[in-house]
């Protein structure tokens, strides 16, 4: 985490903490005087990646590309396989192409098509943010692009991934998005089990279909990172699964003073501190499991429990958070619906069951 600052005010992360502001939390020990950037030697950083041959490391935020400065000093002295960014798109201008090309993915926050993404996220957005993913393309970016959307109410989740998927203006292969559900003390300001019920849950229906009825037409996969995730598990045979993220298990987040917490949205929770770069191990970190009510649901070895931070921080009453599960079951019931379907066309030689993996724990919740 580059910096807790970012340059939007998007309604569902700005606008949520306005209302939610005094709301409580729960008896936490929280720290809320992070530093607003990175505070430590990124040599620290180097040293804590270079014990780990398989190293990832997200760029992540705030807005991670309002220090581009700190990207590049990072990019140049720690040893990762992998290096990703979650950002809003709005400065990968800003960043030359001599860096941007090495992200092996870039996650950028899209909605869906400009009247949808600027609602959420500020006139001019979806502009700017178009431009430049247009510009990276034109200098050599070669990496995955993900259009990672964040859903609730004014979404259409049928018909916006099908935009992102194919518009003139810049189509995406791979989408993936998150339910704005569970993580702010908002439910009953929300309208979201009439939404839920009568728009999203069919509209993921309707997405699998021709998710799958894609595959049939034209023999490709599309990167659908929920639909993807759910798949490989049935295909595979997977008896079990833990939390999809990685959070708390294989994926941490390290904050801008350093310590490590088992996710990003856990920022300033003292009782998840982990250790400190400057002194922890990254494969010998404590390991923290989702709990009840998850541990008992008769999906979760399939679901792995969706979110650790609202798992523990229970910011919506159990009747409330039903509904989410609700929506977590009715997405596992559609693709688990075409599991036969999607067997005959690899055993028929259409599609390939290597057409299903994917990078994991970059970012993609895979269970939204």
């Amino acid at each position: 985490m580059l910096t807790t600052k970012c340059d939007l005010h998007c309604r569902y992360c700005f606008g949520e903490a306005l209302e939610d502001f005094g709301g409580g939390f729960g008896g936490f020990d929280v720290d809320y005087s992070l530093p607003r950037r990175i505070c430590y030697d990124v040599g620290l950083l180097g040293r804590f990646c270079g014990l780990d041959s398989e190293c990832v490391l997200i760029f992540y935020g705030g807005e991670p590309l309002l220090c581009v400065d700190d990207v590049k000093r990072i990019m140049d002295c720690a040893r990762a396989r992998h290096f990703v960014v979650q950002t809003n798109g709005l400065h990968l201008d800003g960043l030359e192409p001599a860096y941007v090309n090495r992200f092996s993915v870039v996650l950028v926050s899209l909605d869906g098509d400009e009247a949808l993404t600027d609602y959420y996220r500020g006139a001019g957005v979806y502009r700017k943010v178009i431009s430049n993913l247009r510009l990276i393309r034109r200098n050599g970016f070669l990496g995955e692009i993900i259009a990672r959307m964040t859903v609730m109410e004014e979404t259409d989740i049928y018909r916006q991934v099908l935009w992102l998927l194919n518009n003139d203006e810049f189509s995406f292969s791979s989408v993936h998005w998150q339910l704005n559900a569970g993580f702010w003390n908002d439910f009953e300001r929300r309208n979201f089990q009439k939404w839920s019920e009568e728009s999203y849950n069919p509209g993921i229906r309707r997405l699998v279909k021709f998710w799958v009825d894609y595959m049939e037409k034209c023999g490709v996969v599309l990167r659908l990172y929920p639909f993807l995730g759910v798949a490989q598990s049935f295909l595979k045979s997977e008896e079990r699964v833990f939390l999809r993220c990685g959070a708390g298990w294989i994926n941490y987040a390290i904050q801008t003073d350093g310590h490590i917490v088992p996710c990003p949205s856990m920022w300033g929770m003292r009782d998840f501190y982990l250790g400190h770069i400057s002194t922890a191990h990254p494969l010998r970190l404590r390991k923290v499991f989702v709990g009840e009510p998850c541990t008992s649901c008769s999906i979760f070895n399939v679901c792995g429990g969706r979110c650790l931070y609202a798992n523990i921080t229970k910011r919506w009453k159990p009747e409330a958070y039903k509904l989410v599960c609700r929506t977590v079951k009715n997405l596992i019931e559609a693709v688990a619906g075409e599991i036969p379907r999607i067997k005959r066309l690899i055993d028929a030689g259409r599609i390939k069951v290597e057409d299903f993996d994917f990078m994991q724990y970059i970012g993609c919740e895979i269970i939204p």
